[in-house]
């Protein structure tokens, strides 16, 4: 393809994705390709190829993307080492090829590292809490920075002799070894994989994320990563002010990280994906909510549209309780992935507002016939399509028929018009 060509295609997917989010009408729905490892089952090769094989990884995105042509896709490229990672040994993370099959997803081991009582480390000194606390409690290589003095005692030159000493011990020695050989592999690593979306971009396609920015939900962080969800969900009711202050020092990070980064002006995609994982409907309670949840989000993603950038929050599980909350947001410059929230309920409260995507779902593309795949999108973009303000995605798509994903984007492309 003409390199002339490839940029009027890119121009014209671009510009319809973005036509959506701004509550335009456009020539059709636009297709994003959650690609994810479905790149592994639709080239046949296994998933741990993304940890392990990044010039087999890199050709199957490739592949996968030029071949069913979506309008954006969003790629896990090979940008982790998997040997990097087996001498780091996180503990709340197994990938493929190490620790589940090498033709299955990663997983998320939830740990709940952090007890009830250590909020006030965390909040009085975060740096020092996640350096000498909570890493050594995740990753088994980082165990040594428990026995460091802490940080803060560094107040002049003269105390950094003695601070360094710390640093011949046996276990440390060891484990800084083991931190460089990590790193020199997942720079080796990462050098295989550079510039992956600006390869597609002269191929004419536009990624569905900037690799420039990451944001998410504070109460998130903190359920996901240090309490787990039955931690902070006992936080609630038990100290609610101290996650409520928790949320609000993540919150106010965040935002700070944003406004230090705007959007860039050099036409390069300005959208921010955000997985969102606790504040659906079937975790909280409404109040529960509006007290420890929606207030932060809120804020980041006001600061990221402030900051220029297109918030593209994905609200896992259902979120038909909370559809209205989401009309505080400024209209045309949010895009709301949901998973499973009612199509219906979503246009009539986002219609003329918000546009939004829907995940056609997962065992259908798995198991479902081609004109089941059909019918439900038809469908889909007869309750969703209607005056605009909607983009066809999905997104477990791990292990589907890559003849269903290609039913789903030809049925969207020739099915999905204005006119």
């Amino acid at each position: 393809m003409s390199g002339e060509r490839a940029a009027k295609e890119y121009a014209e997917r671009d510009n319809r994705v973005n036509e959506a989010i701004a509550m335009k009408v456009p020539d059709r729905v636009p297709i994003q390709l959650f690609v994810g490892y479905f790149a592994g089952t639709y080239c046949g090769i296994p998933f741990s190829s993304a940890y392990y094989d990044s010039p087999q990884w890199r050709a199957a995105n490739i592949r996968t993307i030029t071949e069913l042509e979506p309008d954006v896709y969003w790629a896990q490229t090979a940008s982790i080492s998997g040997k990097a990672l087996e001498i780091l040994n996180p503990l709340q993370f197994k990938w493929p090829g190490f620790g589940v099959a090498p033709n299955l997803s990663h997983q998320v081991i939830e740990l709940g590292p952090m007890s009830a009582e250590e909020y006030d480390a965390l909040l009085s000194d975060p740096s020092d809490y996640i350096v000498r606390t909570y890493l050594p409690r995740v990753v088994k290589a980082a165990a040594p920075l428990a026995g460091m003095s802490p940080f803060r005692s560094l107040f002049y030159g003269m105390g950094m002799a003695p601070y360094l000493a710390q640093f011949t011990r046996p276990d440390m020695a060891a484990m800084l070894e083991n931190f460089r050989k990590a790193a020199e592999l997942q720079a080796e690593y990462q050098t295989q994989d550079l510039g992956f979306d600006r390869h597609m971009a002269r191929l004419g396609f536009p990624s569905y994320q900037t690799s420039r920015m990451m944001a998410g939900s504070a109460f998130d962080m903190i359920s996901d990563f240090l309490r787990g969800m039955r931690g902070a969900m006992l936080d609630m009711y038990r100290i609610p002010d101290k996650l409520v202050e928790a949320c609000d020092m993540f919150c106010k990070q965040t935002i700070d990280m944003i406004k230090a980064s705007p959007a860039p002006e050099d036409g390069s995609v300005k959208r921010v994906f955000m997985a969102l994982h606790r504040g659906s409907d079937g975790f909280m309670s409404l109040p529960q909510f509006e007290k420890f949840y929606w207030p932060t989000l809120k804020k980041v993603l006001l600061a990221l549209v402030d900051a220029g950038w297109t918030p593209c929050p994905f609200f896992e599980g259902t979120w038909d309780q909370r559809l209205e909350y989401l009309c505080e947001l400024p209209k045309g410059k949010v895009l709301c992935h949901f998973a499973k929230t009612d199509p219906q309920k979503a246009k009539a409260v986002l219609g003329g507002h918000l546009c939004f995507m829907i995940d056609v779902p997962g065992f259908l593309l798995k198991a479902g016939a081609v004109s089941e795949v059909e019918d439900y999108c038809r469908n889909l973009i007869k309750v969703c399509g209607k005056n605009g303000g909607f983009i066809m995605t999905a997104t477990c798509l791990d292990e589907a028929s890559p003849a269903n994903v290609k039913a789903m984007i030809d049925i969207t492309k020739s099915y999905g018009r204005y006119a």
